[in-house]
This record gives structure tokens, sequence and C-alpha cells, in this order.
């Protein structure tokens, strides 16, 4: 059982401190190196830990992690308001809707999906993480949340994805200022090519933003004419979504 909890600690070190190396988890724990470097190839070889893209000396988080909240969410009363209002948004756009919660200031993670039936249409997978500052979906909720999360991610660095990402802390502020004023985020072609999606909100009791609702197509079907509708039917289901969740 001592090598359990030990892998799951080292699990959780991981979590907060990623991308780590081994030295870094050796001097936090006061364990072998050899100790801590077995328990990081266990961990990798399951999928729970994968070594970081741009380093491979240091470790980070594995997508199996990242598959079991969206597994554990299916019980919970979000997932359970969110399923019927997310078809029925589906059926008027006819276009992915996707349900997306946050992991702190590090990610948004996919936990729910219905599809269109078009041919050509964009695609999540369950379990798919995007950044809070180049998506529609992240955006939606950062305007929700305090000023000092807001800068706390600014000061970490915002990665540009686009010519049109957000990355500059003014233009980021900016647009946070818009999803408050409009009740819905806008993404056009600013993380991924050719994927636009409008996203609001699902606010708990107190107004900290839960998770986002979200419609997604390619920018083919993008029409900026539409986003008044499209912009309301999305902040509609994600109040309808908050109601159900609380009972109203």
């Amino acid at each position: 059982m001592k090598s359990v909890t030990r892998s799951l600690r080292i699990l959780e070190a991981v979590a907060q401190h990623q991308p780590v190396t081994v030295g870094e988890l050796t001097k936090l724990f006061g364990l072998p190196k050899s100790t801590v470097q077995r328990t990081l190839v266990t961990l990798n070889e399951a999928g729970w830990l994968r070594a970081n893209r741009k380093d491979t000396t240091r470790w980070e988080i594995g997508a199996r992690v990242l598959a079991v909240r969206p597994a554990a969410l299916q019980g919970s009363s979000l997932f359970a308001a969110a399923r019927e209002p997310m078809i029925r948004l589906r059926d008027a756009v006819n276009e992915t809707i996707h349900l997306s919660v946050p992991d702190a200031l590090q990610c948004m993670v996919v936990v729910d999906r219905v599809d269109c039936d078009h041919a050509v249409r964009t695609f999540h997978t369950i379990g798919d993480t995007s950044p809070l500052h180049a998506t529609a979906t992240g955006r939606a909720i950062l305007a929700h949340l305090p000023r000092t999360d807001v800068d706390e991610l600014i000061d970490r660095g915002l990665e540009s994805y686009s010519e049109s990402t957000p990355a500059e802390p003014d233009l980021l502020r900016a647009e946070l200022e818009r999803v408050r004023a409009d009740g819905y985020a806008v993404n056009r072609n600013q993380y991924r090519p050719d994927v636009c999606a409008l996203a609001a909100a699902i606010l708990d009791e107190s107004g900290t933003p839960l998770a986002a609702v979200v419609i997604s197509m390619p920018d083919s079907r993008y029409d900026a004419e539409r986003l008044p509708e499209w912009g309301r039917l999305v902040a509609d289901t994600a109040a309808e979504i908050a109601g159900r969740r609380m009972g109203t």
C-alpha cells in the first residue's frame, strides 16, 4: 500500500507543479531519484503521466487523468441538467454542442458533446483540453472570474495560436468586457484554424462559473449576421442548465 500511496502523491505533485523534473520531485519528497523515476515510468505506461512535448525531461498529467474527470461528472447534477438543453440547442442550430469545465486556470476540459448531422462538422473528443484565453469556452469562464484570477493567467504568459488570438493583456481584457456586455463569447479561428464557436458560462448560485456550453462550427458556416441569434440561444441554454441544476 505504501507504493500506491507514494504513486498517488507523486501524481498529485506533478499535477500541481507540471511540467516538473525528476530532480524537483526528488527534492520535494526526499526520495531516491531511482524510486521517483520508476514511479513516473509506471504512471506513464498506464497513461496517467506523459513527457512534456517541448522538454522531455519534464513530466505532466496524461490524457487518462483528463478522461477520468468527465466520467466522474456523468452522475453529477451539472451533467444531468445539461444534457436535454444541449440536445435542444443542437436541434435549433444544427451544429456541434459541447460542455466544458475549467481545470482551475490550467485549461478547459470537454466533458460532453452532442453532434450535428452535417457531413462536415467540428469534433471534440471527451477529455480534450484547450487554453482559456484563446477560446470562446475559456473566455466565457474568465469573464466571470475575479480580476486577480485573470491577472494571474496573464502573468503566466498568453500563447498566440493564430494572428487573431488575444495574446496581449489589453486585448484579452477588452474581449472579456465584451463577453460580460453581450452575455456570450465568440471565437473565430483564434485557437484552431477554421474552427469557430460561441459560448456562455453556466453559473452557480453565487455567480461563480462552473462550466460553459458551446456552439462549435467550421468557419465555412460562420455567419456574423447570425451572432445575435446564436448568442441569445447559447446564453439562454446556459441559463436553463443553471436553473435545472439548482432545481428552479
